[in-house]
């Protein structure tokens, strides 16, 4: 979700006339694409943030926050930051760095002509809010720290920016925006608001668009995606549907891609879902379906309204209609009061459920979460053990994985060079990482079929057995 907004954010930084710096230093404008769910987040804003304004005493630097802010996080970074704003209020960005006092490049004519009086009769500024100080002979209008107003019930302006996509073949399409469901550990229903679809028609219409561009991987996105619709019944359709019509168009479209989504939540998920996706083609067999915990009783103080009975029955209908397809989660450890005895029952669903990869956290208090009125009474000591022990069931999971598909041939999309630059590297449709024994960058961003040669704990290796015939067209 953070790539996502910061897709949609460059685009309105690009429209007001800005040049894209080599690096940090050389930027007059910095800004953070924020996220309050964990701490350990927030604490590198702020890193950030001191750094940042260090600077100003030498240069003429704005800096702005949006994205996932809880109003607490809000309130402490409106001392720090020039202007904080909600993601649904991205479009009027341009307007606030104007109210604030900085004149962007594009409504900048001539410098010479800059003066107080001029700036201030602008529409919306008052001379008693900017000023004009002239530092280094250069001249630069400030102003006050901005908070802009709360997150309106509607984001369709922000949806209706057109994204400045960061890969030309990956993509993703945001088709829901905030949470009902309230769990008590977080901090998204108060980041980010109620839950509120996008229309159906716009996302077709920028799906259809990125699939005639050629983009291979396109991932729905949305705190809750599998409940699209549901705040709107009457004038739209439901998560399923909406799945049937993307893959209806992928069935007839003659294009080879595939489409992910994340995350949905165990409540709304349906066996309708997993019959859609084995029936098309374009819907990736994977799907990332959050447990949290494998204790009914931390479960019902999470308030995650499903027991651990009710996840299995998903995970057997899913795996019974796609049995090749793969299983990611989120787990949290050491949530307040969890026990031994508790914490052992998510490692017995752990060795049940065998995740393909999990995403394993230490539980933060959020301010403004249900749960940050509870004592934090796990020490941290004891929620490293705890994810270090889940961390080994994993990566024994994954292994087991990995050894079982040596010697098979697997469709990988090549997204790049891996760490090293050696090599090339991707990943299939069940997002498994594969490492490929070749250096030729003209494959990346294109299907190919990789024969399986090694595997390690979280990825595996290969050699290239031959480029989609598609590609080779394209080529």
């Amino acid at each position: 979700m953070n790539k996502s907004d910061s897709e949609r954010v460059s685009t309105v930084i690009e429209q007001m006339g800005y040049r894209w710096a080599s690096n940090e230093d050389d930027a007059d404008l910095l800004g953070v694409i924020a996220c309050s769910v964990r701490q350990k987040a927030i604490d590198k804003v702020y890193t950030k943030i001191n750094k940042w304004n260090n600077r100003k005493s030498n240069r003429n630097l704005a800096t702005f926050i949006t994205g996932c802010v809880l109003p607490e996080d809000r309130r402490k970074f409106l001392k720090l930051f020039d202007i904080i704003f909600q993601i649904s209020e991205l479009p009027q960005f341009p307007e606030m760095l104007k109210q604030y006092g900085v004149v962007t490049p594009f409504s900048l004519k001539k410098e010479d002509d800059l003066t107080e009086q001029s700036y201030a009769e602008m529409p919306g500024n008052s001379a008693s809010q900017f000023k004009v100080l002239t530092l280094d002979n250069k001249k630069t209008i400030v102003g006050q720290p901005v908070l802009m107003k709360e997150p309106e019930k509607k984001i369709s302006g922000f949806w209706n920016v057109q994204p400045h996509y960061q890969s030309e073949f990956e993509a993703f399409i945001p088709i829901q925006n905030g949470c009902d469901k309230f769990c008590t550990f977080c901090a998204v229903p108060y980041t980010r608001g109620r839950e509120i679809s996008r229309p159906s028609a716009e996302i077709m219409e920028e799906l259809k668009l990125l699939v005639q561009k050629g983009y291979k991987s396109i991932t729905l996105l949305g705190q809750n995606v599998n409940s699209y619709g549901l705040d709107n019944r009457s004038e739209e359709i439901t998560f399923p549907e909406l799945l049937e019509r993307i893959g209806k168009y992928g069935d007839k479209s003659g294009k080879d891609f595939w489409v992910y989504f994340t995350s949905p939540h165990p409540r709304d998920m349906t066996p309708e879902v997993f019959e859609i996706i084995a029936r098309h083609k374009c819907l990736a067999k994977q799907i990332h379906l959050p447990l949290q915990s494998g204790d009914d009783k931390v479960l019902i103080r999470m308030n995650r309204n499903h027991s651990l009975g009710d996840y299995r029955k998903i995970i057997d209908s899913f795996r019974k209609t796609i049995p090749q397809a793969t299983l990611f989660t989120d787990i949290i450890v050491g949530f307040t009061g969890e026990t031994d005895e508790q914490f052992k029952n998510t490692m017995k669903a752990m060795e049940e459920f065998k995740f393909h990869m999990a995403y394993i956290a230490r539980y933060s208090p959020r301010p403004g979460a249900a749960s940050s009125r509870w004592d934090d009474d796990i020490s941290h000591e004891v929620k490293k053990e705890r994810l270090h022990i889940l961390s080994e069931l994993l990566q024994k999971h994954s292994r087991e994985h990995n050894d079982e598909m040596i010697g098979k041939i697997y469709k990988v999309l090549v997204t790049g060079k891996d760490r090293k630059g050696k090599y090339l590297t991707g990943y299939n449709e069940g997002r498994i990482i594969i490492r490929i024994t070749s250096d030729d960058t003209g494959l990346i961003g294109k299907f190919v079929d990789i024969k399986i040669t090694s595997a390690a704990d979280f990825a595996t290796e290969g050699e290239l057995v031959k480029i989609h015939k598609e590609e080779l067209t394209e080529v």
